[in-house]
């Protein structure tokens, strides 16, 4: 079993993506400053703390239904692709292209691997 397949990498991206959905509901003054780097539309911007809040809960299937945590990292996949495409539209070279696009390669591994199930785990 790889980190990129272990059950506790779920849970550890599922925390960070439940605070950053916490973040953006507030909004704090740096994730407001992002959304304005790359020209989200200001009424795009109350869902996102919705789509970060239900890829933690899909990040936590992983226990209990991890076609889903599966399905979860295919979809925060997407988002970051969509997070790539729009900073480097907007010619916004920040850290916050850095951090999209890591976390785009992250999630695209982690689709491809797929989470370890207590099956797989005692194979590997």
């Amino acid at each position: 079993m790889s980190a990129l397949t272990d059950r506790r990498t779920y849970a550890v991206l599922a925390a960070v993506q439940a605070g950053d959905a916490v973040a953006c509901a507030i909004p704090v003054a740096p994730i407001t400053k992002a959304f304005d780097a790359v020209g989200l539309a200001p009424e795009l911007r109350p869902l996102i703390p919705w789509v970060k809040t239900a890829s933690a809960l899909g990040l936590l299937s992983v226990y209990r239904l991890p076609g889903l945590a599966r399905l979860t990292t295919f979809m925060l996949t997407v988002y970051f692709v969509l997070a790539v495409a729009f900073h480097v539209r907007a010619r916004d070279w920040s850290p916050g292209l850095l951090a999209a696009s890591s976390f785009l390669a992250l999630y695209g591994a982690m689709t491809a691997r797929g989470p370890a199930t207590p099956e797989t785990a005692v194979r590997a």
